[in-house]
């Protein structure tokens, strides 16, 4: 599986790089805190993959990086090869980059 850190992801959105940024978390979640993307819940994703580029470069997010990193294996297992995840999730993101969105 491949992986992006926060620091990369952050670059390529700086550089307004053409990426699909998704997140897998639920909404309930979304309302605490969010760093943009598509919302996409991990249980809905396979009923979803016509909202998933293949082409892009598409980075996937939860809290942890646990459930995006599940969703990216079982995307790679269906043949998507350019799908990453966020290593540390919004964790990190608020680690690294960010404090001010809400870790729970």
């Amino acid at each position: 599986m491949k992986e992006i850190n926060a620091l990369e992801l952050k670059k390529l959105i700086d550089k307004k790089e053409d990426i699909q940024l998704i997140d897998v978390r639920e909404e309930h979640e979304l309302e605490l805190c969010s760093i943009g993307g598509e919302l996409i819940p991990m249980g809905e994703v396979m009923d979803n993959l016509d909202k998933i580029s293949k082409t892009k470069q598409v980075i996937f997010y939860c809290r942890t990086g646990a459930r995006s990193g599940a969703v990216c294996q079982i995307l790679v297992a269906e043949g998507y090869t350019n799908v990453y995840n966020l290593v540390g999730g919004i964790i990190s993101w608020s680690n690294e980059i960010d404090p001010s969105v809400t870790k729970y």
